[in-house]
């Protein structure tokens, strides 16, 4: 490619707020999200609509980083390292398989590598924002917890297709005449028999646009209520809507359902020892001690709860000996909760960095717990949360949107 052209293909082609897209950008998505459709066999809308909706996910994805900058998010090298190594266990590769996986897909595995980083640092954004906006009161876990009980602890899960046809927060009555007629129209076609994914990618304002509308398996206590009461007892490939909401219009489509949900949890009892990097203890340094103590214990020339006592800087267990007591392993981060799933009893892991630093762990044991009254209310909790979270999650990215001075520059 020429310089000229290079000069082209990197213009400014969006400006938003204090950040830019360029050119290049478009473009690398806009062929991302062909590739993926050629290899899953989908059809896409045209070059003009996917575009559109490129450039929208571009936009939303360079106003949270901007956020990100100014609240000082960032992830480091061994905590991306250790997520990517955690996708790697999960996927049943190692380390250099999965690399080999990754640059074998026509990615080179830097552009993977930061595109896990930007979905992480995302991640803490939309927790650090969106977690403020959710209140449970007593009584909504009151009443979802009588719904469990009279539903004997068993939920239908749904996994729905969804189409946003999107409204501004100050649209006029015309503009909402008009999204109605559109949304109509899109509710005909899908009837016709035109393909759901295909039409959500050039059509949608929903923020799961370019992956066909799948907004993936959902509890449904734990989607939004209004798409709740419109796919209850539906079934497989009806289509809902359009359904009116603050955010627009929206039209559903039941991809799938899958039967009963009992209320079970595992639990884990676990014990770790962290080590915390500092000015004057490197990371390097702070994973080496781990793998020291680690080759101790092995060798049986060291005792974990002893160990912990003296060295782990968390002080909530390691008067314990480094005990955690029984938990759900979801309450721990991600990182952790991830290296705990692979462990056997009485195993112990390799060190494991997270964002308190770094972790051994030893799993204990595993049990399953019955459905308690407590965890009813707390399994009652985490369904109201999820659904609130993503309602505020969706609310709160409209309202930075709409607040965001966002040019596109036609070439």
């Amino acid at each position: 490619m020429g310089i000229q052209a290079k000069q082209l293909l990197d213009k400014v082609s969006v400006i938003v707020d204090q950040g830019v897209i360029l050119e290049s950008e478009i473009v690398d998505m806009v062929e991302g999200v062909k590739a993926g459709a050629m290899a899953s066999g989908q059809a896409l809308p045209s070059d003009r609509a996917l575009r559109t909706q490129v450039i929208e996910r571009l936009i939303l994805e360079n106003l949270q980083a901007q956020m990100a900058e100014r609240m000082g998010i960032q992830i480091s090298d061994p905590q991306l390292d250790q997520t990517i190594n955690n996708i790697a266990q999960s996927e049943g590769f190692s380390p250099q398989e999965f690399r080999d996986v990754i640059t074998s897909s026509g990615t080179t595995y830097e552009s993977y590598r930061e595109s896990i980083r930007k979905e992480l640092i995302m991640g803490e954004v939309r927790r650090a924002n969106v977690r403020r906006r959710v209140y449970i009161t007593p009584q909504e876990i009151n009443t979802l917890l009588d719904l469990l009980n009279q539903q004997g602890e068993a939920q239908a899960e749904y996994r729905l297709g969804h189409i946003l046809i999107g409204l501004s927060g100050n649209a006029s009555e015309a503009d909402i005449a008009d999204a109605r007629d559109r949304a109509d129209k899109v509710l005909e076609l899908l009837n016709g028999g035109s393909d759901f994914a295909k039409i959500a990618i050039a059509s949608s304002s929903g923020s799961e646009a370019l992956d066909g509308g799948d907004m993936g398996w959902m509890n449904i206590n734990s989607m939004p209520t209004l798409f709740a009461e419109a796919v209850e007892n539906k079934p497989k490939d009806e289509l809902v809507g359009p359904i009116r909401s603050g955010a627009g219009f929206h039209i559903l489509k039941v991809l799938d359902t899958r039967g009963i949900e009992i209320v079970q949890v595992e639990e884990v009892n676990a014990r770790h020892i962290l080590i915390t990097p500092s000015i004057i203890l490197s990371d390097a340094k702070a994973e080496q001690m781990l793998l020291e103590f680690r080759a101790q214990l092995l060798e049986g020339d060291a005792d974990f709860a002893e160990l912990a006592k003296e060295h782990s800087e968390d002080p909530g267990s390691a008067l314990r000996g480094g005990e955690l007591g029984w938990n759900d392993p979801n309450i721990y981060v991600p990182e952790f909760s991830s290296a705990l799933s692979q462990l056997e009893k009485d195993e112990y892991s390799m060190p494991i960095r997270s964002q308190h630093g770094w972790h051994l762990i030893q799993l204990i044991d595993r049990r399953i717990d019955d459905a308690t009254e407590k965890r009813k209310e707390d399994r009652a909790y985490q369904l109201i949360y999820n659904r609130k979270f993503q309602e505020e999650t969706d609310a709160w990215i409209r309202e930075m949107r709409d607040q965001a001075y966002i040019e596109v520059i036609e070439s």
